[in-house]
């Protein structure tokens, strides 16, 4: 029998490489800051400076193949990057939708002259792709889409409407969930095209959002858009295999940005904890503001854990498993994120509130991650279902 001490031990910590590079973009990112983030955003502005750096330093693309101009990484190091952005209050919504959804899907199931069409462009900034699977009627139900993809000769022909797409204005080309016309089941066949933002009959509008961000939100009309053969992703008939390399990393990066702007939360909440004085001590030696702010430490932390047992999965080629990892991984960083965000701001009292002290924007930006981009009931549902087994409610 072999001794347990003979065992290599494990050892939760990341690789030294992966920390470097949080190291690097914290750096990066702290250069500018939340002020110059913020103030982007109010003034309606993009913030096309950062990501322009971000790509010029090979930060947007280390997920992507080397031969495609990416790091060669995987996507735990990108969910690092976009952590680490938005611990420093400067998230980058675009890096959940280009480099990770579409940038993943390519690299993994489009053709030769696909990933050299796109993938470099990803990974440098100088390319930006939204992605497109919300519709007005069909929400977080995706069996339900109606945008259909007709063959017309070499050509698709592609009608349908989309809601809630981040970031067209600022895209080349978006990557489009659609269903194959003859799909009579009632089952979810996706089907993914790129389609270019200027393509005849593609049209988007923006909508009103409450929360001040710089990417902005669009309902997207597709009338007879017309493409040649070749802007189909992958196989027409491999289903949710497809989809499901776009989600998996969706869910994945959309942890690390909720564990991200929890930590900026968490972090100005200490700060100030610290230095206001009251009653001759300051707030944070009383544990009415301790105890909080400890237990959002907490919760940010088995968030992290959780979103790098997801990527870890999933850069594994465990789809199944990291599908699993990375609902529960987006579900505990929504929550840890709403939770440090009202922390934070009860703990600054009536400062909380103020534009000077910048932490009362954070409810509805934290607020936002429990609902997008899959909401926690419908991963309270995918967990009772797949996970324990529980007959499904829907």
């Amino acid at each position: 029998m072999t001794a347990v001490a003979d065992h290599q031990p494990a050892i939760f910590t990341e690789p030294e490489e992966r920390a470097d590079l949080r190291a690097q973009v914290r750096a990066l990112a702290g250069r500018y800051g939340r002020e110059w983030f913020a103030a982007k955003a109010r003034a309606g502005e993009k913030t096309t400076e950062l990501w322009q750096d971000m790509g010029r330093h090979g930060y947007l693309g280390v997920n992507l193949p080397e031969e495609y101009g990416g790091g060669g990484g995987g996507i735990g190091d990108l969910a690092a990057v976009c952590e680490e952005l938005a611990a420093q209050g400067c998230p980058l919504l675009l890096m959940v939708v280009s480099p990770a959804i579409c940038g993943s899907t390519i690299a993994r199931f489009g053709t030769e002259e696909q990933k050299k069409r796109w993938l470099p462009g990803l990974a440098n900034g100088t390319t930006t792709m939204a992605f497109a699977i919300t519709e007005p009627d069909a929400g977080t139900n995706s069996h339900a889409i109606s945008t259909t993809a007709r063959r017309d000769g070499d050509e698709w022909v592609i009608n349908g409407r989309k809601i809630y797409i981040s970031g067209l204005d600022e895209a080349d080309a978006v990557l489009i969930v659609a269903r194959t016309e003859d799909a009579r089941s009632g089952k979810l066949k996706p089907c993914l095209f790129i389609v270019p933002v200027d393509a005849p009959g593609f049209e988007f509008t923006p909508i009103e959002m409450e929360i001040v961000s710089p990417e902005r939100q669009f309902t997207v009309f597709i009338d007879d858009v017309r493409l040649p053969a070749d802007a189909l992703i992958g196989d027409e008939d491999a289903g949710l295999i497809q989809l499901f390399a776009g989600l998996n990393p969706e869910r994945i990066m959309a942890a690390a940005f909720a564990t991200g702007l929890a930590r900026y939360a968490l972090d100005r909440a200490v700060a100030y904890a610290k230095e206001r004085a009251v009653f001759g001590a300051p707030i944070g030696a009383h544990q009415a503001i301790a105890h909080p702010l400890a237990e959002s430490h907490i919760e940010i932390e088995m968030a992290r854990l959780m979103t790098q047992k997801a990527a870890a999965l999933y850069d594994a080629g465990d789809d199944f498993g990291a599908g699993e990892a990375a609902n529960m991984a987006k579900y505990a960083a929504g929550e840890a994120c709403c939770k440090a965000a009202d922390r934070a701001v009860q703990t600054h009292g009536g400062n909380g509130v103020t534009s000077e002290y910048g932490v009362g924007g954070l409810l509805v930006a934290s607020r936002v991650t429990r609902i997008a981009p899959v909401s926690r009931e419908m991963i309270l549902n995918f967990i009772s279902t797949h996970s324990l087994g529980l007959p499904k409610s829907y």
